[in-house]
This record gives C-alpha cells, structure tokens and sequence, in this order.
C-alpha cells in the first residue's frame, strides 16, 4: 500500500490572490506535489468551507479586519505547521504602506473624496462586511508561523521546495543571499554623481543599477524570486522583504545600506540617496513597514518623511 498523503488547507487573508495562483505555478512540478499532498481545503481550488485536520496550512495575506484574525486562528488550530506564504503574510506586503495613513483616512479617499467614484450619497461600506483593523498586521503577530516564505509570489522553486521540506520533514534548502547573488550585473566604480530616475533613458544592461545611479534594493532584499527583474532591465523594488540583518541588527537600514553601496560604487554623496529614499519611503518600505521589526526601529520615521515631502 502506498503511504497516505499530507493534507494541505490553504487560506487568504487581506491579500491580491498573486500568491495562490503561484501554486499552480509550479507546472510539471505540481505533479510531484499531487503525489505526496491532498490539497483539501483552498479558495482557489477547493469548494471546502470548513477548516478539516491538516498536516500543512498555507496562508497568504496580512490581517486587517476581524474577519482576517478569526481565520488564521481557525487554520492554526486544525493544521500542525503553518507556512506565511508570501511578503504579505511575513512581513505585510504592500497594504502595510497603510501604515501612514488611519483607517478613517483611507475610507474617505477610497469612498467619498476620490475623483472616480460617485460619493453624492456618501456611503462607507458597513453592512456584511468585516471592520479594518487600525492597522495591517503580519501573520506572526497573531498566530504562531512554523516556516515564512516570502515572495511576490514566491519563486516556484521556492515554493516547490517549501512544501516537500515539510513533507520529508527536512529544513528547506532556500539561503540567506540577496537578489544579488542571483543577479548577473557587473559591479564597478563610475563616475557617475547624479541619482537618476528609472524615466532617465534606459540603464547599461551589463552593468549594476548602482554604479549607473539607479536607486535598485537587490543588495537589501532577500532571494525569493531569482531576480527577474534586475536580469531584465528593472530595478529590485525589494518585493522579497529585507536581509534578515536589515531586520535584526538595530542600526542598520535599507536606505542607509544602500546609500552605503551606491557611494561607494559612484560619486554620489551618501546622504543624497538617503533623502532620496526617504522622499518615495512608501514606496522603499512598502513591502515590509507594517513588520515590528521595521516599524519599531528608531530609525524608521515615516511620518517625519512624508510630512517633509507635503511641505514641498
């Protein structure tokens, strides 16, 4: 007889759905998946409203509503190991831009003061639908995680790997190396002393994003994806979240670490890259400020950033 399969339940949150469709992603690989797991319970894939006994829960998105925390905690208790599958799940992803703005903030422009949407009667949804949290809330700061796989999506090797870890009851073979360690970019000292603007004519493509003075996160962004972008002519937007000693160690930083390289490779000022990040920092942190280990950093002061930028 042939040994039974891992039950697998998955779940989304407050999320896009990207990291889901990943899983079908997989191609011929899905086969080698389907041989060794039952995926039982899935919105994408499965009509299984319950929460059934499961080996491996899969959970994509971050919490924002209450709706959002009474699932993760139903997945928790019916599944032995629980996967943040995906940057929205371990580190809050791009709604965790939310983070500098309130709640009530948000409402107002999504429903009443936006210039496309009819307002004359001035409605907020709030009949069947879950209230927001005040803020977006990565996975582990509500349930305890087991294994964090971020990614927008994750790579499908990563996520091929991810499950069949579980299923052997190995640690996955993913490292701890940046996007460029996967990027084929040659790094090298320029004369260039100007930051420029991804509108600014298109970058050398054998050549750094840095040393042209292109603002790129490879080098702060952990591999989860095995960089597509940088090896295709667009700058890393650190989708993957942070190195964990960004993460970690408190006096280091993404735009300080960057503007660390970037100097170094150019004649660039430090602290030019640094006002530069800090002008666009909800589009530098987007992916991973709603983390307590980012937002909580005393160097992390997003509303002094923003309210320099309005001041202009």
């Amino acid at each position: 007889m042939s040994e039974p399969k891992i039950k697998l339940n998955t779940e989304w949150l407050s999320v896009c759905g990207g990291c889901h469709v990943a899983l079908v992603d997989l191609h011929e690989k899905i086969v080698d998946v389907m041989k060794v797991i039952e995926i039982q319970r899935s919105p994408l894939l499965t009509d299984e409203k319950g929460y059934p006994p499961a080996q491996i829960g899969l959970i994509t998105g971050s919490v924002r509503t209450d709706h959002d925390r009474e699932v993760a905690k139903a997945m928790r208790a019916s599944c032995d190991k629980i996967i943040a599958f995906g940057t929205c799940a371990v580190y809050g992803g791009i709604p965790g831009a939310a983070l500098a703005h309130t709640a009530e903030d948000i409402l107002d422009r999504v429903y009443l003061n936006n210039p496309s949407t009819d307002s004359s009667k001035g409605v907020v949804p709030n009949r069947l639908v879950p209230k927001m949290d005040a803020k977006i809330t990565p996975l582990d700061e509500v349930i305890d995680v087991d294994l964090y796989l971020p990614g927008c999506p994750p790579h499908a090797a990563f996520i091929f790997d991810a499950l069949m870890s579980l299923t052997k009851d190995r640690d996955p073979r993913a490292k701890e190396e940046s996007i460029c360690a996967k990027c084929n970019r040659l790094m090298k000292k320029t004369d260039v002393s100007q930051i420029k603007s991804v509108m600014d004519g298109m970058p050398d493509e054998d050549t750094c994003f840095l040393s042209q003075g292109y603002i790129c996160l490879g080098s702060v962004t952990l591999n989860r994806c095995a960089a597509p972008c940088p090896q295709n002519g667009v700058v890393c937007t650190g989708c993957a979240g942070p190195m964990p000693q960004i993460l970690t160690e408190p006096n280091r930083d993404i735009r300080t670490e960057v503007a660390a390289r970037m100097s170094a490779l150019t004649n660039i000022p430090p602290m030019d890259v640094v006002n530069e990040i800090e002008k666009s920092a909800k589009s530098y942190y987007a992916y991973a400020m709603a983390s307590g280990m980012v937002r909580n950093k005393p160097t992390f002061l997003i509303e002094k950033w923003i309210e320099q930028v309005e001041k202009v």
